[in-house]
């Protein structure tokens, strides 16, 4: 199963460096389009209107689009300033619960290719893909038993008697050995 590890904190929240930058930065596109797009929006839609503002004590009617352009570009910079840097701590915190749990798969992985059946992925409480590494985790078991169980049956033919053996018996062999690994997997 995933055993979960609630006391565990990770250090390094740059993972997977190159992952987490471009999921940040794409994100930050998107906050940079929605602030451009608004300023946009405001002066298209009060281009047709005028307004009045006191400019050093005299009286202006203007255009309300150039009269607020200047405001609305600070106000969206300062915002947009703002944002970003929430945005930054935010998508590196979701990106740090996806990319850390993606780093231990890769990890547990390459060592079950090496041959470390008896590999489990342990993950945190409130990283993502726990079902996953549950998922994962059974089949190991379950690979791991097969495995077990054809071993057992190797040596159990093996130590057969050992004596008298003629071409026939190990054939016979051979062939419940096949028979074992093709009941167990798909070949």
């Amino acid at each position: 199963m995933s055993q979960q590890h609630p006391g565990y904190k990770r250090r390094n929240y740059f993972i997977k460096q190159e992952f987490q930058f471009k999921f940040i930065m794409k994100f930050l596109a998107v906050l940079l389009a929605g602030g451009v797009l608004s300023t946009i929006l405001v002066f298209v839609f009060s281009r047709g209107t005028l307004t009045s503002s006191f400019d050093h004590s005299r009286l202006m009617i203007r255009n309300t689009a150039e009269a607020i352009m200047p405001t609305l570009v600070v106000t969206n910079l300062v915002t947009l300033c703002i944002i970003t840097l929430a945005a930054i701590g935010v998508t590196l915190f979701v990106s740090h619960r996806i990319a850390g749990p993606m780093f231990r798969f890769e990890q547990d992985l390459k060592k079950i290719a090496q041959g470390d059946l008896a590999v489990r992925i342990h993950l945190r409480q409130k990283d993502q893909f726990s079902e996953m590494a549950k998922a994962f985790n059974e089949m190991a078991v379950s690979v791991h038993g097969k495995v077990t169980d054809i071993d057992l049956a190797v040596d159990r033919i093996l130590t057969r008697d050992k004596q008298n053996r003629t071409c026939a018996d190990y054939e016979k062999m051979v062939s419940e050995l096949k028979e074992m690994i093709h009941k167990n997997f798909s070949l």
